[in-house]
């Protein structure tokens, strides 16, 4: 499997990368703002993405939207630190699968991705 993780925190990324790895997820792509992003998906069409509300270049939200236009297949889990309700809402909206607030646990993230990729297995089906 093959995941795309966009957040401007290399903390953050790093964080997420290594849960994903303990799972079995074989491919890790990585983006710290929208516009990368955006490119990354369009040239290695990773099954599953997690992404953060706020990154430059292209908001989370508008990026949501433009891969969920383009694979409506593929499962994107939002992670992002803005606990706001309506932000949350607005994200489901536009095509995201998920959010998980940050700060999160090590176990928190572990049953988001574990959710993320039978999600993204099931969408392959």
């Amino acid at each position: 499997m093959k995941l795309l993780i966009v957040d401007d925190s290399q903390v953050v990324r790093s964080s997420i990368e290594r849960a994903a790895r303990t799972l079995g997820v074989d491919e890790v792509l990585t983006a710290a703002d929208g516009e990368t992003a955006l490119s990354l998906f369009h040239t290695t069409w990773p099954e599953m993405v997690t992404m953060d509300i706020t990154i430059p270049l292209l908001d989370g939200v508008e990026c949501v939207k433009r891969i969920h236009q383009v694979s409506s297949r593929t499962p994107i889990l939002v992670i992002s630190a803005l606990n706001n309700q309506q932000t949350a809402m607005k994200a489901l909206e536009n095509g995201a699968s998920g959010f998980l607030t940050k700060p999160f646990t090590a176990t928190e993230i572990e049953m988001a991705l574990r959710d993320l990729i039978e999600l993204a297995e099931s969408m392959k089906k």
